[in-house]
């Protein structure tokens, strides 16, 4: 059989695609596969204390006593009754184990303007957090949210941020886990702004280049909808490729910049919605993670039984919505974080593993899965298994592969650069 494409063919459309392909490993390398907290927990930085998440682990769990044990909870936020049983054990430990998986200490809303003290308090927060990292007792994830880029905030925002990471560096290093955050961003050029910050400082300190990364607050109407009426939030990946670890929605930043009035201002408000939906496709494939809002409505005093209820819909609804992280701001809502993410989990993973174990033996089942759906399926085990809600050894009993496997399954291309490097 002759060809009708000749080499230079190949070589014209290989010529014209060459743009496309460079922006698909830059911009679009897909996710990485590394776990992501089930939630971000915010403290004004002078309040933060190597012990707090120990604290807020104590505080959540004396609560739920008082409120008649973690089956009772579990029930009262409409846990499915075969799930309550597990996952309230499983809630248990993990409040007195790892009760914060994502901290973050606030030297912005939280914080205030507090002139030049802030520069003692951000000292303080980088010893007290290099403390906490080498005894143990910190989270996962740690860092600081700095003011803002817009020009009133923009040098105390920096030099926070200047001062934060060498304090670090003097005290023994940068953790593991370590995440910054740049809030109310308006303009990609804030971004833009943000990465020679972090290039400088790389420089300076003699950081391997894109060691800081940082995550974006989705809290400006601009930033979604741009003044020449496209979207910023899909120019970030490319003005900033690699840099940015996640886009948070800030749920009451965002909502009165709208003009919505504050019994409506929610999570669930339409307006949230879409403004997520958008976070969403601009950063699909990018490897950018998304983060939902919070909610201020506390379970604390005679309304705390309503408050718990809300907070457990508002976090499972976030995770049928693909946001597998949101933000926490009392250590009362620990326990419903985990009650309704632990169950979410629970309650698929039956019939996930099962479609998984017929997918990898090629046999016929109920469900003809494709390869894109079967990656779905595990990465839905994967974040299950990374945050506790399945066990590892689960994994290898119902669906006949380690967690390795699973975790190549669901970023097939990690498998593929492994392999390309070997």
């Amino acid at each position: 059989m002759s060809n009708g494409l000749s080499d230079a063919d190949m070589a014209k459309i290989d010529q014209h695609l060459a743009a496309t392909d460079d922006l698909l490993d830059t911009v679009y390398p897909g996710d990485s596969g590394a776990r992501q907290p089930v939630h971000t927990v915010y403290v004004p930085a002078d309040r933060f204390t190597p012990d707090l998440a120990s604290q807020w682990g104590a505080q959540a769990l004396a609560a739920v006593e008082a409120a008649g044990g973690m089956e009772n909870l579990a029930a009262q936020v409409g846990i499915e009754p075969g799930l309550i049983g597990d996952v309230a054990g499983r809630v248990a430990r993990k409040l007195a184990t790892e009760p914060i998986e994502d901290l973050r200490l606030d030297f912005e809303d939280g914080y205030g303007d507090r002139g030049d003290a802030e520069d003692t308090d951000v000292a303080m927060a980088a010893s007290k957090v290099s403390d906490a990292v080498a005894s143990g007792s910190a989270p996962p994830f740690i860092g600081i949210r700095f003011k803002c880029f817009e020009k009133p905030t923009r040098a105390r925002g920096l030099r926070t941020l200047d001062r934060f990471i060498g304090g670090l560096l003097e005290a023994g290093g940068l953790p593991d886990g370590l995440v910054l955050t740049l809030p109310k961003v308006t303009t990609t050029a804030q971004v833009e702004a943000m990465v020679i910050a972090v290039a400088a400082l790389e420089r300076a300190h003699g950081l391997d280049a894109g060691r800081l990364r940082f995550e974006v607050q989705v809290e400006t109407p601009q930033l979604v909808l741009g003044a020449d009426g496209r979207s910023p939030l899909a120019q970030l990946p490319v003005v900033a490729p690699g840099r940015i670890s996640g886009l948070h929605y800030g749920t009451y930043d965002y909502s009165a910049s709208l003009g919505i009035a504050a019994e409506y201002q929610s999570m669930e408000h339409p307006a949230a919605d879409l403004a997520k939906q958008v976070m969403q496709l601009a950063v699909a494939g990018t490897g950018i993670r998304l983060s939902d809002g919070s909610t201020n409505i506390l379970p604390v005093g005679e309304r705390a039984a309503e408050a718990w209820s809300l907070h457990a819909r508002l976090v499972r609804r976030s995770l049928e919505r693909g946001f597998y992280q949101g933000w926490d701001l009392h250590p009362h809502q620990l326990a419903t974080r985990y009650l309704a993410t632990y169950a979410f989990y629970r309650d698929g993973y039956t019939d996930a593993a099962s479609r998984l174990r017929t997918y990898l033996a090629q046999e016929e089942g109920a469900v003809m899965d494709e390869p894109a759906t079967a990656r779905a399926l595990a990465w839905f085990v994967l974040r299950g298994v990374q945050c506790g809600a399945i066990d590892a050894d689960e994994v290898t009993a119902d669906i006949g592969i380690r967690v390795d496997a699973l975790t190549a399954l669901a970023h097939p291309r990690l498998a593929d650069h492994a392999l390309a490097r070997a």
